[in-house]
C-alpha cells in the first residue's frame, strides 16, 4: 500500500501548488461540486485552459492531443488534491468524461474536432446520463433516439428528459446517453452521443436546492436532432462507452482526502473559537473526544485512498474499491459538517445573508450539501448492496415481482 510519495512526484507536487498560488480564481466559498454564477464562468474557462496548457489537465491523454504519457500515474491525483487544498475552483463540467469516451471509442474526425476545444476549454460539457426514474438504476433510462435517414444527412431524433445534470446551465455540449434499440435488454441499445446544448428542442431547467444555489438541472428534450456523425462510439454501445469512461475517471478520489482535511481542520478552529459554558469548546472532555474520532476516520478516509491508488498503480483494484471509498467519504463528510453545525447551536441556524452567521454561513450550507454527496454516483444504500453482492458474493435481492418466500426456497 502506498503510504509515501517517490521524490519526484513530490517534486510535481511542489510545482503544481506554485502554479495553483498563482493562478487560481480565487476561493470557493460552496463546499461540494457546485455550478458557478454565471459571473465566474470567465475566469474559470481561463484558469482551466492554463491547467490543460501547463500540461497539469489531460495527462494521461495520447501525446498528439497535448497528453504526456510517460509522466507518473498519480500525477492527475496530485493536481485534484491540490486544487481541493487551495479550495479553489475545479475544471467545471464533464469533459473529463467526455474526453475519455472520445478517445477511447471516438473517431479521429470526433477527436480532432472535440478534444482541442476540451484543453482550450471553449466548451464545457455536462453528463446527460440520469433520469427521473434511472439514477442508481442509470440502465432503466427512458429516453428514445430514433435514426431518421442515412448516409450524410443521417440524424436521430431525441425525446426524453434528464435530471441532476450539474452546470448544464453553463454547457455547450452534452455528454448524452440514450435508448436506440426499446426491445433489447436494458444494459444494451443504448447509445452515446455528443449533443449541441443550444440546439434547437433542448430546454434546462435550473433546480434551486435546499441550500439556495443551482447546481443541478434538470434537461428536457423534444425533438432535439443530433448529426449521426455525433454517436460516440458504435450504435447500441453506448453503455460500454459510459461504463469505461466512468472507470478511467480516478483523480477525483485525491481530491476527497484534501476536502476532509480541510474540513476537519476548519472544525478544530471553530471548536477553539465557540464558547460552551464560557470556556472553549475545545476544552469540553466529549467534543474533544468526538473530534478525536472524527480525526481517526478522516485517517482512515486517507488510508484508503493510498490502497486504491496502490491498487491502481499495479493492476489488481477490486469491484468494490470505490464504492467503499464513496461511502466511507460521504458519510464521513456529512458527520463532519453535521458536527460543526451542532457546535454552534442556535447560531447553526443563520445563513451566509446574516452578519451573524459563522463563517458567512459556510457551516449550514456544506450540512445541507452534504446529503448530496451520499447520493451522487449511487445512492450509499444501493452501493452497499452492490458490495454485499459483487463483494462479497451475497445473494442477491429479490426483484420486486419476485416473492422473497420463492427466493429463499429456490437458493434453499
Amino acid at each position: 500500500m502506498r503510504l509515501e510519495s517517490p521524490p519526484e512526484l513530490e517534486a510535481f507536487r511542489r510545482k503544481v501548488r506554485a502554479f495553483v498560488a498563482e493562478h487560481a480564481p480565487g476561493v470557493k466559498t460552496h463546499s461540494g461540486v457546485r455550478a458557478p454564477e454565471p459571473a465566474l464562468m470567465p475566469a474559470i474557462r481561463e484558469w482551466t485552459a492554463k491547467l490543460y496548457e501547463a500540461g497539469f489537465l489531460g495527462i494521461d491523454w495520447p501525446a498528439e492531443y497535448g497528453g504526456r504519457p510517460d509522466a507518473h500515474p498519480l500525477e492527475a491525483s496530485v493536481v485534484a488534491e491540490e486544487i481541493a487544498r487551495a479550495r479553489t475552483w475545479p475544471p467545471v463540467g464533464a469533459a473529463p468524461l467526455a474526453s475519455a469516451a472520445l478517445l477511447d471509442f471516438g473517431t479521429d474526425e470526433q477527436r480532432a474536432r472535440f478534444l482541442p476545444r476540451i484543453r482550450a476549454c471553449e466548451d464545457v460539457w455536462c453528463q446527460l446520463f440520469s433520469e427521473p426514474e434511472a439514477g442508481s438504476d442509470l440502465a432503466s433510462l427512458r429516453t428514445r433516439a430514433r435514426r431518421e435517414g442515412e448516409g450524410d444527412h443521417a440524424v436521430f431524433v431525441v425525446d426524453g428528459q434528464k435530471v441532476w445534470t450539474t452546470n448544464g446551465q453553463h454547457a455547450d455540449l452534452g455528454y448524452l446517453l440514450a435508448r436506440t434499440d426499446a426491445d433489447a435488454p436494458k444494459h444494451q441499445g443504448i447509445t452515446a452521443f455528443a449533443l449541441d446544448m443550444r440546439s434547437p428542442g433542448v430546454d434546462i431547467r435550473p433546480l434551486r436546492e435546499i441550500t439556495g444555489t443551482t447546481d443541478f438541472n434538470e434537461v428536457f428534450l423534444d425533438g432535439v436532432r443530433i448529426p449521426a456523425a455525433n454517436v460516440i462510439g458504435r450504435v447500441n454501445d453506448g453503455w460500454r462507452v459510459a461504463m469505461s469512461s466512468l472507470g478511467r475517471e480516478r483523480s477525483g478520489v485525491a481530491a476527497r482526502g484534501a476536502e476532509l482535511s480541510a474540513v476537519l481542520g476548519d472544525l478544530l478552529r471553530l471548536a477553539e473559537d465557540t464558547p460552551v459554558g464560557g470556556r472553549p469548546a475545545l476544552e469540553d472532555s466529549a467534543v474533544r473526544q468526538t473530534i478525536g474520532e472524527l480525526a481517526a476516520r478522516v485517517q482512515v478516509n486517507a488510508a484508503l485512498i493510498g490502497l486504491a491508488q496502490s491498487r491502481m498503480l499495479h493492476g489488481t483494484e477490486g469491484p468494490t474499491d470505490a464504492l467503499l471509498g464513496k461511502i466511507f467519504f460521504s458519510e464521513l463528510n456529512h458527520d463532519l459538517t453535521d458536527f460543526g453545525l451542532r457546535l454552534q447551536g442556535t447560531d447553526g441556524l443563520l445563513t451566509g445573508d446574516d452578519p451573524e452567521a459563522v463563517a458567512d454561513g459556510w457551516w449550514q450550507d456544506a450540512h445541507l450539501y452534504s446529503r448530496a454527496y451520499t447520493i451522487a454516483g449511487g445512492a450509499n444504500e444501493v452501493l452497499r448492496t452492490q458490495v454485499a453482492e459483487r463483494g462479497l458474493g451475497l445473494p442477491k435481492e429479490p426483484r420486486q415481482s419476485e416473492p422473497a418466500t420463492q427466493v429463499l426456497r429456490v437458493r434453499a
